[in-house]
């Protein structure tokens, strides 16, 4: 503020000052010595005629009635500049609405009371740091398709004037965006933790409405979605809607991945059930857990220590055998089968039955190890009866045959047919003349096989073939 003051002659000054509202009566304070005003106040006069002062970052806190003084070396040398100058501060104002929503235009305006130069500049702020200079007196800042990136406090300044005008916050709302799920606590779930689902998401106004979803199944309400004792059945793919009144959206799916130990451990079998001599059954062991289970023990009953490992295992002998499954969250073990070895004609036969309901596998077996052994009997009847039918060949002379014409007697009838039975049989010796041979004096055997009748065979059992009997003549 421009000041000039004079003075009597013969007085000489010895101190100059503003000061604020003085008071008859009062000593007046020096506002160059007033902590409020000491950094903002620069006195530009002198101590003869000229009282200038400039008072800088001007607030409506400054508007008062503003007194220059002087004193001068004689006593009565104290005089004060009445009535003072009368400072109206008019602040500089933001106006914008209250809110906006994401998408919309906004216009703000930097108004002021003050009768504004034709070339007036106004400079725009966004959190304290300058947006753009206007060359006009379009005292208006205009945002297009809002962002929410332009929510801030915005303020206002004239080029040349130090003073900025108190902010207004802009507030841009939005729906919910970058929706994401959490999961706490963080690394391995295991069957039986607890664990808490945190949905989150931006939006203004902030969301307050959360929904859970299991793959497309509703599950749960609320920010957060907490299981407790959790098991395997939890295991899937979750994610969470966030919703604001200006919209909703859903997260990414996260993966809930249950770990469990070995559970429905059994042994099951492959191969059949009659094995040829030299051959094994083959178990195998399966059992259901997370993460699956790679390492297989196999037991037989009653001995303390493995008798072998891997998820399949060849039995080669009787017993009742079991696994066990391991992960690194535990293990179990199977319920037992049973391997049984039969040893047959020539053949092993394995007979295996499980730990309920073997019985009736055992008589099937049996029913046809007798079926298989009637049908080897019958074929060695068949072979013996085309031996008895072959005729014998004649001798060459009636002086080398030992023994010839074996003829049977058979029936004629159709019921002598179906009987067929050795009625009959004539044997001839014939010797040589010389009687000085020394096996003259040796007997000399024929076995004849008798072979038993075919309906006689309709009626036998497989015990059949230990009937066949073998007859021997002594012929001198």
């Amino acid at each position: 503020m421009n000041c000039t003051y004079t003075y009597p002659t013969g007085h000489k000054i010895t101190k100059v000052f503003w000061t604020k509202g003085p008071v008859q009566g009062k000593e007046t304070p020096d506002l160059s010595e007033d902590h409020q005003y000491s950094q903002r106040l620069q006195y530009l006069g002198d101590k003869q005629q000229n009282c200038t002062f400039r008072l800088s970052h001007v607030t409506q806190k400054d508007a008062h009635v503003y007194c220059f003084r002087f004193i001068t070396d004689k006593p009565d040398g104290k005089w004060i500049g009445r009535p003072g100058v009368t400072l109206t501060v008019t602040d500089l104002q933001v106006e914008s609405p209250k809110r906006v929503t994401e998408g919309d235009s906004v216009r703000l305006t930097c108004k002021s009371s003050c009768a504004l130069t034709d070339g007036a500049t106004f400079i725009w702020y966004r959190n304290s740091q300058p947006l753009t200079e206007r060359r006009d007196r379009n005292n208006q800042l205009l945002l297009q398709s809002v962002r929410r990136e332009d929510a801030g406090r915005y303020s206002c300044a004239l080029h040349g004037h130090t003073y900025i005008s108190p902010a207004v916050h802009l507030n841009v709302t939005y729906p919910p965006k970058s929706v994401s799920v959490s999961i706490s606590p963080s690394g391995e779930i295991v069957e039986g933790d607890s664990v808490t689902l945190i949905c989150s998401s931006d939006s203004n106004p902030p969301a307050l409405n959360f929904s859970w979803f299991k793959g497309r199944t509703f599950v749960g309400s609320g920010k957060n979605y907490r299981i407790s004792n959790i098991s395997s059945d939890h295991s899937g793919e979750y994610k969470c809607k966030s919703r604001n009144e200006h919209g909703e959206k859903y997260s990414a799916a996260v993966t809930l991945n249950v770990m469990y130990p070995p559970r429905n451990v059994s042994v099951s079998i492959t191969g059949s059930g009659e094995i040829v001599e030299g051959g094994s059954v083959t178990l195998i062991c399966s059992s259901d857990s997370n993460p699956p289970a790679l390492n297989f023990s196999w037991f037989k009953e009653n001995q303390s220590s493995a008798v072998g490992s891997g998820q399949s295992f060849s039995a080669l002998q009787s017993g009742r055998f079991y696994c066990e499954a391991h992960n690194q969250h535990g293990s179990q073990r199977s319920d037992a089968v049973t391997v049984t070895v039969h040893l047959g004609a020539g053949t092993n036969v394995f007979v295996i039955t499980a730990a309920s309901g073997g019985g009736l596998f055992i008589i099937i077996i049996l029913i046809l190890f007798i079926m298989r052994k009637q049908k080897t009997v019958k074929t060695e009847d068949l072979k013996m009866k085309e031996r008895v039918s072959e005729p014998l060949s004649e001798p060459d002379t009636a002086s080398d045959a030992l023994y010839a014409n074996v003829k049977p007697s058979r029936g004629t009838t159709p019921e002598s047919r179906d009987t067929e039975e050795m009625q009959s049989t004539t044997v001839q010796h014939h010797r040589k003349k010389e009687t000085n041979r020394p096996e003259d004096s040796e007997c000399q055997y024929d076995d004849i096989r008798v072979h038993q009748p075919d309906a006689a065979v309709r009626q036998s059992n497989v015990q059949t073939v230990e009937d066949v009997s073998v007859i021997y003549s002594s012929v001198r």
